[in-house]
């Protein structure tokens, strides 16, 4: 994040936005399971696995589901080249368009399996070196280097950067109680403004890949 300009922070802390969005609608429809975040479905798949293994199933196709959206996004920011973030995001919008229109027609296990892929492909918006450069649908390393940030500041390291990984966990914290708000107020169009809040980051994104960039 610290190696971000101020515009590619503000697209990311939108991104974790989104993400929290979709992980409480997600979550609030889907019996306690994420759709972005995997270290919780893999500790309810461990648990599953360990007491009910019929129940074990549900998890492990979560996480397989958000594996594929992490090879499609990559996929697709690998073959658009400087104009990645804005092709990852089309996907994005396209997946989650898709579970809108899925949970409207009845399809439950449809939509949350766009869903996952949905977020998993978010994942891919930032890369380096053909790897993730920032997580935005999980928070545990924002949080450590959060940490990290914090005793450099203690001990007056002249640049912490803590700011910014601050307002990436509040960003996807404050996506989270917006979605929840959502669902809970008019649960059949949360996920067609979930679209829409994609469709505006790209749009965002547009006027940041100009040309190669390193993120």
């Amino acid at each position: 994040m610290n190696r971000f300009d101020r515009r590619r922070q503000g697209l990311a802390i939108g991104l974790a936005g989104l993400a929290g969005f979709v992980d409480a609608a997600g979550f609030l429809s889907a019996d306690g399971y994420f759709v972005s975040f995997m270290s919780g479905n893999t500790t309810r798949l461990g648990v599953n696995l360990g007491k009910a293994p019929a129940l074990a199933l549900t998890p492990a196709l979560l996480i397989a589901g958000f594996v594929l959206g992490v090879a499609l996004g990559s996929a697709c920011a690998g073959r658009a080249g400087a104009r990645r973030k804005p092709a990852v995001l089309g996907l994005v919008a396209a997946l989650l368009a898709a579970a809108a229109l899925a949970r409207g027609a009845g399809f439950h296990d449809a939509m949350l399996g766009l869903l996952v892929m949905a977020m998993g492909a978010l994942n891919a918006t930032f890369q380096r070196g053909g790897e993730v450069a920032v997580g935005l649908t999980y928070m545990t390393g924002a949080l450590v280097k959060l940490g990290q940030a914090l005793a450099g500041a203690a001990l007056g390291e002249p640049r912490g950067g803590w700011a910014a990984f601050m307002a990436l966990w509040g960003g996807l914290t404050l996506g989270a109680v917006l979605g929840a708000a959502a669902f809970s107020h008019f649960a059949a169009a949360a996920l067609w403004l979930a679209a829409g809040w994609a469709l505006a980051m790209l749009a965002f994104s547009l006027s940041l890949d100009h040309g190669q960039e390193s993120a």
